[in-house]
């Protein structure tokens, strides 16, 4: 991937035609692992089980409410 671009590999499907993929192995390896990946939405909704307002700070707009429904 010293070109900056991932090869793509045409592949033979079962039905005799063909399909392109792209092959992202060595972009996998080049990536930095994020240390703090999202939660699970389950596990975000369970959180606001029984909750009325949900808050969150946004870059950009600010500081926000939002009702949650019964």
């Amino acid at each position: 991937m010293a070109n900056g671009y991932s090869p793509l590999v045409i592949v033979p499907k079962n039905n005799d035609k063909w399909r392109i993929h792209v092959d992202y192995r060595e972009l996998n390896i080049a990536t930095q692992k994020d240390h703090f990946p999202l939660p699970f939405i389950d596990q975000v909704l369970d959180t606001l089980s029984g909750k009325k307002l949900f808050s969150f700070l946004e870059v950009f707009s600010g500081y926000n409410h939002i009702q949650i429904a019964p």
